[in-house]
């Protein structure tokens, strides 16, 4: 029987958008030069922060220049799929970056394995959660909880790495989707933990259960890895 895959896990806290995406593209490039660079899955909440994917249009966003900084919102084109979404503060963000040579080396089973994680975690809330043609995430019937935009680049070596990932709303001011046309879809609506349950939910204790399900889908054993630390010895 083969040994679970060790994954780095990095808490980063409440951190701007640019600092946590400059800490991941630095882990991307160490994985794609082979030249180091372990597994490693990074969470984060970002203040509010509106992102155009790829496939994406500054159109979907739909506040005004002023309304946006009135609320201080940070706009930010990003390499990944997907259209528009938004970060924010109680919005659970997980950056898993990874070659993806001991986990079949199949993108497409990576996204899904992200999405099942989310849907299980959900399940022991008594949430129902499913995937929608079409329509990448994780979704409460017409109403999406968690966003799905994953960005991959090929080794030498053939191994695809991953960056960006997944993002659920645990506890996120909904009201700051209305600043956009979220993922660029007209006719669904966004949802969280605590709205679905009517009542307060913990970022730091989703992170467990996320944590959690991530090592059952991946067949991996995630180690704490203390950010301080790691940024001291990267220095």
């Amino acid at each position: 029987m083969s040994q679970p895959t060790t994954v780095n896990w990095i808490s980063l806290g409440r951190m701007d958008y640019d600092e946590a995406l400059a800490i991941q593209m630095s882990q991307r490039d160490a994985l794609l030069a082979m030249e180091g660079g372990a597994q490693t899955v990074f969470t984060v909440e970002h203040p509010p922060t509106i992102t155009i994917g790829r496939n994406g249009s500054a159109a979907n966003i739909v506040a005004s220049e002023a309304e946006l900084q009135r609320q201080g919102f940070t706009i930010r084109e990003v390499d990944r799929g997907g259209d528009v979404t938004y970060h924010g503060p109680g919005q659970l963000v997980v950056y898993p970056v990874l070659h993806l040579g001991p986990f079949g080396n199949d993108v497409s089973l990576f996204v899904r394995r992200l999405e099942e994680m989310v849907i299980q975690a959900l399940a022991e809330e008594g949430m129902t959660a499913t995937r929608l043609e079409a329509y990448p995430g994780v979704w409460l019937g017409d109403k999406k909880i968690c966003a799905v935009g994953a960005r991959v680049k090929r080794r030498a070596n053939g191994e695809f790495v991953t960056s960006h990932g997944i993002a659920l709303n645990v506890a996120t001011n909904l009201a700051h989707f209305q600043t956009i046309i979220p993922c660029g879809i007209q006719d669904k609506g966004v949802t969280s933990v605590a709205e679905e349950l009517q009542q307060e939910a913990s970022v730091e204790i989703w992170e467990e259960k996320l944590r959690r399900h991530f090592e059952q889908q991946f067949s991996a054993r995630t180690e704490t890895v203390d950010w301080s630390c790691e940024r001291e010895s990267r220095a």
